[in-house]
């Protein structure tokens, strides 16, 4: 079982950054692939963002691509997203996952789960 809880969410202006944090209880936190998604009011949740077990890899929607980061510290069993030029419509609730296994396709199924952490980007 592995637990993920992220932080870092809040309120913040358009144009302005937000670094998202999701710390794991893995011990093999370097065997998961780790994917960040979110989920607006009232829409389906979204893929936002991939990274593979050793950081290597990363691949992004459309949507955020060259204004969101995603990285992690294996040491620290944390992912991060570093979200930079933020929009209103970058406006959601962030959830992190967790996955075993390798590939970089938005639509692999994840394992486990976070609670969330909300993001708000006024205009």
């Amino acid at each position: 079982q592995v637990q993920l809880v992220e932080s870092g969410g809040g309120l913040v202006q358009a144009g302005g950054s937000l670094r998202l944090s999701c710390a794991a209880s893995a011990r093999t936190f370097s065997s998961y692939a780790m994917g960040w998604f979110r989920q607006a009011p009232g829409k389906d949740r979204e893929f936002v963002a991939v990274i593979n077990w050793s950081g290597g890899s990363t691949y992004y929607s459309d949507s955020v691509k060259g204004r969101f980061t995603i990285s992690r510290d294996n040491a620290k069993n944390t992912v991060y997203l570093q979200m930079n030029s933020l929009k209103p419509e970058d406006t959601a609730v962030y959830y992190c996952a967790a996955r075993k296994g390798g590939g970089m396709s938005p639509s692999l199924p994840y394992d486990y789960w976070g609670q969330g952490t909300q993001v708000t980007v006024s205009s």
